[in-house]
């Protein structure tokens, strides 16, 4: 069980918290006062502020992260792309990233990954391109930023665009450059596991106009209204746009394209504001946690390894990822077991989503296509080094591994 020393509580690590602080608390009350609990001027100031935060010229906020992965890809119909046409995505990522490529219209293309940083393996993404291809979507797993010049690189040569799926890249760098600028689109989470947070909610961001437009009408059933300030929608006054397709069609009820209804809400951008606010101070809690048990996790080679920034990149700060060697005499279901049993919450380092989800059968893939991503499907897992762990936690952590370890190997 989770240790317990002269009487003190017993040591435990949670995998994620959730910080809603006093600022968020007084944005909620305002706009429960207000009556105005749609999309409005607090979505509009979370964007702002998170454009800026990232270093690209446009955010648009949403319901969700897979919303974001989807709106994003459905951009591509305003620029040729047909129902059907193919997208590149990485064998290994949480299945949002999957699902949201089939639910905006596409074929999922899955390529293997490379195992010492979970992401797609770059000489891998040309074999896999058809006359259908339309898009990559790299995914920065872990947080760990993928192979970005050698991807868009790839897509320069065949004319591709690149939707970087920064779920969970909240802080991640890749040569003096922030996950989120690295390609044509990036779609974020702020579930509440992630460094920003709106409990539920995700934001893309870019660095052109045209798309950001797009996105606001795709998020609101397609509709003609894309303005990055609607008049009409916060307060009874007068827009000169909205008989301009004539006196009997208001451009609220003008839909250009197939749209989705995922529209962040007020309060959700409430709890943003003020997570923002405390952004770089959750930051560097995270990163010190994560350096801290990438540096003392070495001892435990060859039985384990973990990932590590490579030169000119930071990892954003997510979770701590742990994989197990071939040489163990053990598997994850004993390690994580131990773990639970003394108060080490874990997840499983998702799967290869087209041979180990059973909801992708359809597609006809087979155990064995792609070997990396199942291999950390069966033999991966990851815990938080969220905020609110201090060294106590972690050092427990350490000592859970050490003496699990100590006892499968003799």
């Amino acid at each position: 069980m989770a240790e317990k020393k002269n009487g003190k509580r017993p040591v435990t690590v949670p995998f994620g918290t959730l910080s809603i602080n006093g600022k968020s608390r007084a944005l909620v009350n305002k706009v429960l006062d207000s009556n105005r609990v749609s999309c409005g001027k607090y979505v509009r100031e979370f964007e702002k502020r998170f454009a800026e935060l990232v270093g690209a010229k446009e955010a648009v906020a949403l319901s969700s992260g897979t919303d974001a992965d989807a709106l994003a890809l459905a951009v591509l119909y305003d620029f040729g792309a047909h129902r059907g046409d193919e997208v590149i995505v990485p064998a290994l990522s949480f299945v949002a990233t999957g699902n949201a490529v089939l639910q905006a219209g596409f074929t999922s293309v899955f390529v293997d990954i490379e195992r010492n940083t979970l992401n797609i393996d770059p000489l891998k993404i040309e074999a896999a391109i058809t006359n259908k291809t339309r898009a990559l979507m790299p995914v920065h797993l872990i947080g760990k930023p993928a192979a970005m010049d050698a991807i868009n690189r790839i897509a320069k040569r065949h004319k591709l665009i690149v939707i970087e799926d920064a779920a969970e890249a909240h802080g991640a760098e890749y040569k003096g450059r922030n996950a989120g600028t690295l390609g044509d689109m990036a779609a974020f989470s702020l579930y509440v596991a992630h460094i920003i947070t709106s409990i539920e909610g995700g934001i893309v961001t870019t660095n052109r106009k045209d798309y950001a437009e797009i996105l606001r009408s795709l998020r609101s059933h397609g509709r003609a209204c894309k303005c990055d300030k609607c008049v009409l929608n916060t307060a009874s006054a007068y827009c000169a746009k909205r008989f301009k397709y004539g006196s009997s069609n208001d451009i609220r009820f003008v839909f250009e394209r197939i749209g989705y209804s995922s529209k962040m809400n007020e309060l959700e951008a409430a709890i943003g504001l003020g997570n923002l606010s405390d952004y770089h101070s959750i930051l560097a809690r995270r990163r010190k946690n994560l350096g801290y048990l990438t540096d003392k996790f070495k001892r435990f080679a060859p039985y384990l390894l973990t990932i590590e920034a490579g030169a000119k990149e930071k990892i954003g700060p997510h979770a701590f990822p742990v994989i197990i060697q071939e040489c163990a005499p053990f598997t994850r279901e004993d390690m994580t077991a131990y773990l639970e049993k003394n108060g080490v919450e874990t997840r499983t380092l998702f799967s290869s989503m087209p041979t180990q989800c059973p909801g992708y059968k359809f597609l006809g893939y087979e155990l064995g296509d792609f070997p990396n991503a199942e291999y950390i499907g069966n033999n991966g897992f990851h815990i938080g080094v969220h905020q609110d762990l201090k060294q106590r936690e972690l050092d427990y952590f350490l000592k859970s591994v050490a003496d699990f370890l100590s006892d499968k190997i003799r």
